[in-house]
């Protein structure tokens, strides 16, 4: 009777296991599987940690407010945050909030917030408000990004000099030979010209640009944007390792397949951690 049942436990141990079902699957820069311990001691050692999401991933948001409290309870103040969903010219309307100035309902009349902040960056920064940690809003204000993808990147010359302080310095350096903007050029089909792609690039350059500005030695700073803006170690680190080719940059990148067990080719080597979420997960919101 013992062994029978014990034979029935067995038995069901194994289909239970063998009909899990993953949320997600986290895999290293070979594409190997790996675990969130090794993501977050590997996080400790960075300068700069940018954490490139799907928008509308709860999976990929879920460990980005994980890994923020991981690393404070590591760091403490010697934390920053820093995010693409956060125009520069809201700088001073996003210190105010976070330091109790204004209230919640003031800031979000305020700030360009994107359609999902109320369920993606509101709990990122409410952790930083509640820690005292400073939140950088790194993006190029989307105005000069439309001038760029219209009139070209010396257009940015002839806009107000009091202006230019929300912009990565000009002239902005563009190489067109890089994926992430040859990609970006394919995939319009022609549509945008050339422009399109340094649209791109000026958020990728001033988004270094600001990251850097307030990054200091001893401190990390962890950075939210698009899994595109830092996929295969371009966009964004590329801008930052010009400037500063011996910063320890650590990237997440983010997938999605209907079977996640193993990395599609494409995707091996996107960063050095690789989250991979099914397809058919649920979506945080609906553009």
């Amino acid at each position: 009777m013992r062994k029978s049942l014990l034979l029935t436990a067995v038995i069901f141990s194994l289909f239970s296991f063998k009909g899990e079902k993953k949320a997600y699957v986290l895999s290293n820069a070979e594409g190997k599987e790996t675990s969130y311990s090794k993501l977050l001691e590997a996080a400790k050692d960075a300068d700069v940690i940018l954490f490139g999401e799907l928008h509308d991933n709860p999976i990929v948001h879920w460990l980005q407010q994980e890994l923020t409290k991981d690393l404070y309870a590591d760091k403490k103040e010697r934390l920053l945050l820093g995010a693409e969903m956060f125009e520069a010219d809201d700088q001073i309307v996003l210190d105010e909030y976070l330091s109790g100035l204004i209230t919640e309902k003031t800031f979000k009349e305020e700030a360009k917030l994107w359609t999902n902040y109320p369920s993606d960056y509101k709990p990122l920064l409410d952790f930083a408000k509640k820690n005292k940690l400073k939140f950088v809003a790194s993006n190029i204000p989307r105005r000069y990004a439309n001038i760029v993808y219209g009139k070209g990147l010396e257009k940015l010359d002839s806009i107000n000099e009091n202006a230019k302080k929300w912009i990565s310095p000009l002239p902005i350096q563009y190489d067109s030979t890089l994926t992430c903007y040859r990609e970006i050029f394919k995939q319009a089909e022609g549509h945008g010209g050339e422009n399109l792609p340094k649209s791109q690039a000026v958020k990728d350059a001033t988004m270094a640009y600001f990251i850097l500005q307030n990054l200091s030695s001893g401190k990390t700073l962890i950075h939210f944007n698009g899994s595109y803006h830092s996929d295969h170690h371009q966009g964004i680190e590329w801008y930052l390792k010009r400037a500063n080719p011996d910063l320890k940059v650590l990237t997440i990148g983010a997938t999605e397949k209907d079977e996640i067990d193993d990395l599609d080719k494409e995707s091996i080597g996107l960063a050095n951690f690789i989250i991979c979420t099914p397809s058919s997960m649920s979506k945080s919101y609906r553009p």
